[in-house]
């Protein structure tokens, strides 16, 4: 069987301690081939919404691969663990709503296995370390050639626990939408298609009061102003030339941002 080359891992577990190092053990003990990519390890403790939304941005962009990704502030409870089919790649993670804006990035979940088959998992399964113990495991045996069926009982795609689908809405001469991520730049993204700006002109305020103006690229504007464009991952998102837009406007993820032509 053919597998994967490849698995990309995603975490919130950081790199001060040995978590992740832990998890490239388990999938090198089980495929020493498997080339790992690792995404980041830096989503904030247990931000489920980051973490899917820096999967989906970075999953199309990488080899076909099994998407191995835990953010999972439910471990240890009754949430499934599961394995999900694309036509593009697997992924292995929690079911929280972690692997689904990925899965559909990936072409949308043609199969869902639940990750339940005692013979996968490492040993004694720490309540705490799922990521060590069952899904970096699954990962390697999937890329090692497994099939996803063996991973447990099929899983009707409709039951997989979904996140909730961010704000957008858009009117003339204006957008709203929710802050998706933050970035260590202080750019701030929004959950908004590059697209919702087509209809907006250059002069902007953000949340009534903010001037700012619409570009390509943070040089459009003059440094310590604001710029509206769209990011790499095709999302409206807003800067500052030299600066940190998060700190300018005062925002978090989950807040509503109003973008509107200047009158």
């Amino acid at each position: 069987m053919p597998g994967y080359g490849w698995i990309s891992f995603t975490t919130d577990y950081g790199t001060f301690d040995g978590f992740v190092a832990a998890c490239h053990g388990s999938i090198a003990r089980i495929a020493p081939d498997a080339r790992v990519i690792d995404v980041t390890h830096h989503v904030p403790p247990a931000d489920v919404t980051r973490g899917a939304a820096v999967l989906a941005q970075t999953a199309p962009f990488l080899p076909a691969s099994v998407h191995l990704a835990v953010v999972d502030p439910g471990v240890g409870t009754a949430r499934r663990g599961v394995v999900l089919t694309t036509p593009n790649g697997l992924l292995v993670g929690p079911d929280n709503g972690l692997l689904i804006w990925a899965a559909e990035a990936l072409g949308g979940v043609t199969a869902a296995h639940e990750l339940s088959n005692k013979d996968w998992m490492l040993g004694d399964v720490s309540r705490t370390f799922h990521g060590r113990d069952v899904f970096a495991p699954a990962a390697a045996r999937l890329a090692a050639g497994a099939e996803a069926s063996e991973a447990g009982p099929a899983v009707e795609p409709a039951s997989l626990v979904r996140l909730p689908d961010p704000l957008t809405s858009i009117g003339d001469g204006w957008i709203e939408a929710e802050v998706l991520t933050v970035d260590r730049f202080g750019n701030v993204q929004l959950a908004a298609d590059g697209t919702m700006l087509t209809g907006l002109g250059s002069e902007l305020t953000v949340n009534g009061t903010v001037r700012a103006r619409r570009g390509a690229t943070f040089s459009d504007v003059n440094a310590g102003e604001l710029l509206v464009y769209t990011d790499s991952a095709d999302r409206v998102a807003i800067a500052v030339n030299n600066g940190r837009a998060v700190v300018v406007l005062s925002v978090v993820p989950g807040d509503l941002i109003r973008i509107a032509e200047r009158r």
